[in-house]
């Protein structure tokens, strides 16, 4: 019920020659696709060279202490590049309106240093609290006022469906804001699949849940999906039933 990173031409000057506006400059079309075919090399070594997911080693540790630092979770900090750092670097890319990548760019390198703070969709919302952005597919949870946990979500996908329990509808992340009701462990069965330590804020219909795809997309039917790890101690974050959760 759940995003990625002209050549001058050169002219022999012959006696009594007049070089014609077409042979001074390669036209418009020839000249972009000589710029695309020196950058596009340069563009592909410099993603090579980023950290990404495979990778290991002293740096890969320093970008996870940074996003644990930063309140992301990208799992163990053993700087190994894993699916649990690459959500981070989502969730982080997400937070800072930098476009998605699977690997670290070098205008994430610098935001990594100077951070900005996601954005407060209910400044006054309380103290403790849940916020979902649908337009970046990113979840703060605050305690104290102060961010305690930032993941990134996959929302519900817009797309129509029919359950095969009966019954179709549009896959909407209902806005507006709610309460923690329920939370139950493990996977839990409902007519529309499973999911994974569900906290419900709608009945026993719309939860927080944790799920094996949650792709830069959103493709749920409804629901909040977080990443698995995350999902393994959201609840323990937050008061159930009573949390306010806000979607927006």
């Amino acid at each position: 019920m759940r995003r990625l990173w002209m050549s001058l031409l050169a002219v022999p000057v012959l006696a009594l020659a007049v070089p014609t506006a077409a042979s001074a400059a390669p036209s418009a079309p020839a000249a972009r696709a000589a710029l695309a075919a020196r950058t596009a090399p340069a563009a592909a070594a410099a993603a090579a060279q980023a950290l990404q997911p495979g990778m290991s080693g002293a740096a890969v540790k320093a970008l996870q202490r940074r996003l644990a630092a930063l309140k992301y979770y990208p799992g163990s900090i053993d700087g190994n590049f894993g699916t649990s750092t690459l959500e981070a670097v989502w969730a982080f890319e997400e937070v800072q309106r930098l476009p998605a990548h699977n690997f670290v760019t070098s205008a994430m390198q610098w935001a990594l240093a100077h951070p900005k703070a996601p954005r407060v969709l209910v400044p006054r919302g309380g103290a403790n609290r849940v916020e979902v952005s649908l337009s970046r597919e990113v979840l703060v949870l605050y305690h104290n006022n102060q961010v305690q946990l930032i993941s990134h979500v996959s929302t519900g996908g817009g797309y129509f469906f029919c359950s095969p329990g009966g019954g179709c509808g549009h896959a909407i992340t209902p806005t507006g804001n709610f309460r923690t009701v329920v939370f139950m462990r493990g996977w839990i069965r409902v007519p529309l699949g499973e999911m994974f330590n569900p906290v419900f804020f709608i009945g026993t219909a719309f939860a927080i849940h944790g799920d094996t795809d949650v792709p830069l997309a959103p493709v749920s039917h409804g629901c909040v999906r977080i990443p698995m790890d995350i999902a393994a101690f959201f609840h323990t974050l937050v008061r159930v039933p009573g949390e306010p959760v806000y979607i927006r």
